[in-house]
Order: C-alpha cells, then structure tokens, then sequence
C-alpha cells in the first residue's frame, strides 16, 4: 500500500476557534485519507505567547515567530483565524504572495481589503477560502459562489448575527426590555463585552457586504452598508408586532435591482409566516432568491468554536483536494461587475412608525396631509389613546422612497399635534 500524503499546515491563532480548528482536525485523523486521500497535518501554531498552556494544544508546535511559517516550503495551508484587520493582512498577503494557499474566517479583512487579498490570491495561483467568515458553521460562500452560480441572484437576505437574535427573541417571548435582554445576552455568553459591533448592527453589515459582492458579482464593502442596530427597539414595538402579525428581527438585505444594488442592516418587521421569522435565539440563517432556484434558506449556528471550526475545516479540506488534483486557484474573486450601489435615499421600503400625538379631532387628516404631500401612502393606522391627553399613532406605510419618508418625518416633527415620533422601523416586502 503507497504511502497517505501528508500536507503540512500553520494555524495562526490559538483562541475560541483555533482551538476548535486543532479538534476538528485531531476528530477526522483516521478518516482523512478516505476523504482527501491525504492528511492534513500542522507543523507550527502562531501564538503571541509561547509559554501559555493551551489545553489539549501541542506546545512544541508554537512559534512567535511568523517569518518561521512563512519561510518554511513545507506548509502549504495557512490558516488565519486571529481576527483583527492587522497583522492578519499582511500575514495572508505574504503568504499568497509565498504561493502558499490560506483559509480565513475574518470578516473584517474581507469586508473591507476583499478585493486586495483576492488579487494577490489570482496572481499567484493560490486558494483563498473564507466561509467561516460570514455564518459560522452555515454553508453560504460556496453555495453562492458554486452551487447558485447559474443564478442571476435578485436578493440575498438574513439574520447573520446570533446576539441580536437572541436579545430580540427574548424581547418577544419574554416581554423583556432591551437593556434586560442584553443583560441576560452577556450573563450568557451571547454578548461580548464590548457589545457595540453586535447592537448597532456593524458586524451583520460586515457578513452582508461579502455575501452581497459573491451574489451580485460585484464589490460591495463594509463602509457602503446603510446600518442600524437595535438599541432603540422596545417591547412597546414588538407588542405591536405582533399585533400585525409580525415579528422584528435584525436583518441584512442585500437588493440588485434595475437601478442598482441597494444594500443595508436594520432592525425590521417581517411576517410571521416568512421562514426567517421563526429563526430565533443564537441561530442564524440566510435567504436567497435566484431566477432559476426561486428561494432557498441556510439555517444554523452562525457562530461560536465547532460551528465555525467545522467551516474552516470545510476550507481546509478543499483546498487539500484541490492540491491532491494540482488544480489550486480555480475560483478566485467573482466581482467582475461594476453595478451602481444606491444611496439610501434612493432605496424604498415600506415603514412603521409609532409617535404620540395630541389626542383631538383632525390629528390624523393632518398627519395624513403631509404624508400625502411627499408622496407617502398610508396602508394601515392603529390609534390607542393614552392618559393625559396624548394618542399612541401607529402608521404602516406602503413602499415609498427614503428621502421622501424622512421630508414627511422632518415636516411632521416640527408640528405642534405631534408630541414625539417614538420608533421608525422598515416593513419587509419581497421584491419578487
């Protein structure tokens, strides 16, 4: 019998999902060479300190030293999984540029130096793999990028952060307030602690301008995502919800429309019976229209050690393939368009909004009036009174342009009937 090729690797990064990597790789030892017809094994781990105890973690395999992995023509994988925009960057050029082949899982990088690191794979013929970098353990990058590729992809939708989903699931289930739910998201483990990147929906905007470039063909990046989080969210607006027979969720909605991409992250109120209504607590999920494929939905953790461990390894994996068929460099960046990104004034949606109005009569014919005025139509209203004098308004509009809504939003808030102007939500409606 011949002997299992052995491919040497070098993980940079020994944390959360690092070690989850070092696992998965010890878990598939004996059944690698069926798989790959080799074995992926690795030769250094790239740590800050050497003399740390990392349990279940080989400690004659670490090395401070990068120029040690990068110079060494054995390793032929790197596996960046570090986090952080440098010195990942420069570490995953000079190894493409080494023409060695490299697995990330970091969004940031991709997101906004996708198109600088892609290049310097094409250039050398090398792989650069990433779908540990938008979902988790979630196959998404290569359906979008392989599986759908006879696709014109009109929309690529989803909740791609598992914090939010769980404070807002909590908010629904259980009546909590944001600031209870968040607190309850951080005893847990759910929030980190520093939650800012998870509630103002950066990291979600981050996951949706890499998927939003595969699907479409063409580079969005993170500065181009409109985003909001959810920190203004309250169980007043969830009650209310639920009244229309929705729920709110934190969604990235990535369009290609006639007149361009229209790309954003904000909390939203989607039908009940949609499927991504029902994706709740940490679990994330992504949705995608195509003309040939109609809808088709990726669910599961879009997070944590394993699941996003599990998606590296996939990575991992190919490229082991890919090195075994001497066929390495097959499908490198896939934005060979140059369509129009929309500014959000541009974009339409349809809209809920929940001010306190002065409770007598010709408030809402009022209201109505400069609704009317910037060419806003109102689908639905549901007025409650509140002590004091003070009306509680809810208006559902139907699709209307964003720069006309927010010229309503400025007359009306300047008019003495209206006392506030609560929450302004967006209303989910297909485009297709």
């Amino acid at each position: 019998m011949s002997e299992i090729p052995v491919i040497k690797a070098a993980l940079l990064g020994a944390g959360t999902v690092g070690s989850g990597v070092y696992q998965i790789l010890e878990w598939q030892k004996e059944e690698m060479p069926k798989k790959l017809g080799a074995v992926v094994r690795l030769k250094k781990i790239l740590v800050r300190d050497t003399k740390k105890q990392r349990e279940g973690m080989d400690s004659s395999l670490f090395t401070d030293n990068w120029k040690e992995i990068l110079e060494d023509p054995e390793i032929q994988i790197v596996i960046e999984v570090m986090g952080g925009i440098e010195p990942a960057r420069t570490y995953i050029t000079e190894a493409l540029q080494a023409g060695k082949h490299v697995v990330t899982a970091n969004k940031d990088l991709l997101a906004e130096h996708g198109k600088e690191v892609l290049d310097a794979a094409a250039e050398h013929g090398c792989d650069l793999m990433f779908e540990a970098a938008v979902a988790g353990g979630i196959p998404i990058i290569r359906p979008l990028k392989q599986c759908l590729a006879a696709n014109h992809l009109t929309e690529v939708m989803g909740i791609v952060n598992g914090t939010t989903n769980y404070i807002l699931t909590k908010m629904t289930a259980d009546h909590m307030e944001f600031s209870e739910a968040l607190a309850l998201a951080t005893e847990l483990g759910y929030a980190e602690a520093d939650p800012t990147a998870d509630i103002e929906g950066y990291d979600a905007a981050r996951k949706v301008a890499i998927m939003a470039s595969i699907a479409f063909n063409s580079r969005v990046t993170f500065q181009d995502v409109h985003t909001e989080g959810i920190t203004k969210i309250t169980a007043g607006d969830i009650a209310y919800a639920a009244e229309l027979g929705m729920v709110i969720k934190l969604l990235g909605v990535a369009r290609n429309t006639e007149t361009g991409i229209e790309v954003g992250v904000y909390p939203m109120l989607i039908p009940r019976e949609h499927p991504l209504a029902g994706v709740n607590d940490s679990f994330n999920a992504v949705f995608v229209h195509g003309d040939a494929v109609d809808d088709a939905m990726f669910q599961g953790r879009g997070a944590g050690k394993l699941p996003t461990a599990s998606a590296v390894m996939g990575d991992v994996f190919e490229i082991a393939r890919d090195l075994r068929a001497g066929s390495t460099g097959r499908i490198n960046c896939t934005c060979y368009k140059e369509l129009r990104l929309k500014p959000a004034e541009e974009m339409e949606n349809r809209y809920f909004i929940r001010m306190q109005v002065e409770d007598q009569p010709g408030v809402l014919a009022s209201i109505a009036s400069v609704f009317g005025n910037h060419h806003v139509s109102i689908a639905q209203v549901i007025q409650k009174s509140v002590s004091g004098g003070v009306a509680e308004l809810v208006v559902i509009t139907d699709k209307v342009v964003e720069r006309h809504f927010r010229d309503a939003l400025l007359i009306m808030g300047e008019m003495s009937i209206v006392k506030e102007i609560s929450s302004v939500l967006r209303v989910y409606t297909q485009n297709h």
